[in-house]
């Protein structure tokens, strides 16, 4: 007789959850340092919004993100610096972002990453149209056919070949992106942080956007936080120069850079 402990559903275990099992696998090895905070995207929230009701063109938020962290990373270049083998520090001119979008495959929600180059050399209108392009045309991407073929292959070769690629940060820059951010707010509202277990020596997680009292002009009046969360390897960044990123990120941001000139 089957009871109500019998009833359960079966499905197959998509293979692109693999890349985080390795990937969280791996990050387990690093010493991160993770620091919460919060910034007022109260200005550039409403310039996106008067844009939308003039033109009717949606501007991305994660387009003005990314303009704003690949400015603060152009004058803080160490925060995105890889150890190779002999022991010797590598610094990017330019910075490579990782990203994840939600788009549709085969009629269902799913997540694929970007790598967007040279962000730090890109206005926000330049980054807001290739995220535009990869959403409309991710199945043809570079990334996407490396997926679909890495994921196919057995799991020792996988942790293999991410082993040797972390010795050489000139794989890393070309396969993994120089810097990592992740958004766990675009799936609900409210504020609120996500810890991730990241590979990258930078890796910034959105979290959600909350309204809530904030001190404006010497004020108080309702603003709009975005959480974020900022993970640095300790083992190559150390905690000074990584307030003074993220103090200039805040700037940068609070300012509306690349939306407000």
């Amino acid at each position: 007789m089957k009871t109500n402990q019998d009833i359960h559903t079966v499905l197959a275990y998509p293979r692109t959850r693999l890349l985080m099992v390795d990937g969280g696998r791996r990050g387990l090895q690093q010493h991160t340092v993770h620091g919460l905070v919060e910034f007022d995207v109260s200005r550039a929230r409403a310039v996106i919004h008067d844009h939308k009701v003039r033109t009717g063109e949606t501007l991305s938020f994660s387009a003005f993100f990314l303009a704003c962290l690949g400015k603060a990373l152009d004058s803080n270049k160490q925060m995105h610096a890889y150890r190779n083998w002999r022991n010797q520090l590598i610094i990017y001119d330019e910075v490579d972002v990782n990203t994840l979008f939600e788009v549709e495959v085969d009629g269902k929600k799913t997540i694929r990453p970007h790598i967007l180059r040279g962000v730090n050399k890109k206005t926000f209108r330049e980054i807001h149209q290739e995220i535009r392009s990869f959403q409309q045309e991710h199945k043809s991407s570079q990334e996407s056919r490396f997926i679909e073929w890495f994921v196919r292959l057995p799991g020792f070769v996988r942790r293999l070949f991410l082993w040797a690629l972390f010795k050489r940060p000139q794989l890393i820059k070309e396969y993994y992106g120089t810097v990592m951010v992740s958004s766990v707010g675009m799936f609900g509202a409210g504020g609120g942080w996500g810890i991730p277990v990241p590979n990258h020596t930078l890796q910034l997680t959105l979290g959600g956007i909350a309204k809530k009292p904030g001190v404006f002009e010497d004020r108080i009046e309702a603003r709009e936080y975005l959480s974020v969360t900022v993970s640095f390897n300790h083992d190559i960044v150390d905690g000074a120069p990584a307030a003074r990123f993220t103090q200039q990120l805040r700037d940068l941001i609070e300012a509306g850079y690349g939306l407000c000139e």
